[in-house]
């Protein structure tokens, strides 16, 4: 079955019991036994709960995985990925990288004694590079946040493998939909379902998607152990997102597109980053690992912070808000609001510069859209 009935069908047959369409919210902390002897499959649902077993089969059916397991939130997915290293373990990590990521590298695992090295998102070389002896996993986000750079997984996966690590891939900003890097080598796939997958603003949540028995066996001890588990409700909005996945994400990327390309000749705009344009350094590599080139936007205005803080004082159609690939469009100052916990040494190793604006560019009419950015660029 193809992309968009897997989402609606797949994982999610009408309820046995009562013949409901869709699948029940199972609104219970525990489960009767049969008696001492039989397990049954769900007994606790910290352990395992009806409606999140069907938000796991469909993420894993969607990224063409054997394995899906969902957590409360995109950090609590990125912690219970890292479960596979262990104190003295090593990791290499992309440079630009969300930065709850990167607080989980420096402040909660390094502390643990597992060190982590940061090379440049676009350049294989310099994860080849960062690699040492006691390297455990290569942790990647393409495209990255908030300079939509890209990494090639393809090669990061040989290289990875013929060292014997393990590659996994935040696919938050594309989905499963525009890419899916276990198709492309990857060993462990994370996503924020707040997100894409979500789509509406309305719940957080994380997955964790992989092929591999091992894996999933140490990820789901994890999570069974952690509780860091959502509730039904939860899974069930982020079951009904997935369904109309594909018709948002081609949606999302047309808008974005549009206004791209209106940033890439605005007199104000010193640079746009997005990989559906042919002057992005990685147009090609985009077109090659990516069916779709997403709805999230950067640009760079020429007139520095003082630009930035005037053109969100002047919008109004795009939201001033963290978070993204809801509904609704979104701006946001990477350096003030989604980096803006880090250092200004940080910031700057990682070329977050205070003239960049993020855009999560929603599902309005891109002609209101246009209109809305183009009045506030006058300002």
């Amino acid at each position: 079955m193809q992309f968009e009935t897997l989402a609606i069908h797949d994982g999610q047959a009408p309820d046995p019991h009562t013949g409901s369409v869709t699948v029940p919210i199972y609104q219970t902390s525990t489960f009767e036994r049969e008696d001492l002897t039989h397990p049954s499959e769900f007994f606790y649902s910290r352990i395992g709960n009806p409606t999140r077993k069907a938000l796991e089969s469909t993420l894993a059916l969607l990224e063409n995985g054997k394995y899906g397991l969902a957590f409360a939130s995109g950090v609590a997915a990125t912690m219970a990925a890292l479960q596979v290293v262990k104190p003295g373990d090593h990791i290499v990590a992309s440079n630009d990288i969300y930065g709850g990521s990167y607080r989980i590298f420096e402040q909660l695992l390094r502390p643990w004694g597992v060190s982590t090295s940061y090379a440049e998102s676009e350049a294989t070389e310099s994860y080849r590079a960062a690699i040492r002896p006691e390297t455990k996993i290569i942790w990647i986000e393409t495209p990255s946040n908030p300079l939509l750079q890209l990494s090639d997984i393809r090669a990061l996966a040989t290289l990875a493998h013929e060292r014997g690590i393990l590659l996994a891939v935040d696919n938050t900003f594309l989905s499963p939909y525009f890419q899916r890097p276990l198709d492309l080598g990857a060993d462990i796939v994370v996503h924020s379902t707040t997100k894409y997958l979500g789509g509406h603003s309305d719940v957080i949540g994380g997955a964790v998607i992989t092929s591999e028995a091992k894996l999933h066996t140490t990820i789901k001890n994890y999570q069974a152990a952690a509780g860091a588990i959502p509730a039904p409700w939860e899974c069930w909005l982020i079951l009904r997102g997935l369904k109309t996945l594909k018709i948002r994400m081609k949606e999302h990327e047309a808008n974005a597109l549009h206004l791209a390309k209106l940033l890439e000749i605005h007199p104000a705009v010193e640079r746009v980053f997005y990989p559906g344009l042919p002057s992005h350094p990685q147009h090609q590599l985009a077109k090659e690992q990516m069916s779709g080139f997403g709805g999230m936007v950067t640009f760079a205005l020429k007139e520095g912070l003082p630009a930035v803080e005037k053109l969100v004082s002047k919008i109004k159609l795009f939201v001033l808000a963290d978070s993204l690939g809801g509904v609704e469009s979104l701006i946001a100052s990477p350096a003030k609001m989604t980096l803006g916990a880090l250092s200004a040494e940080e910031r700057q190793r990682r070329k977050c510069t205070d003239n960049l604006v993020r855009l999560s560019v929603g599902l309005e009419n891109a002609g209101d859209l246009e209109a809305d950015l183009l009045n506030a660029l006058e300002a």
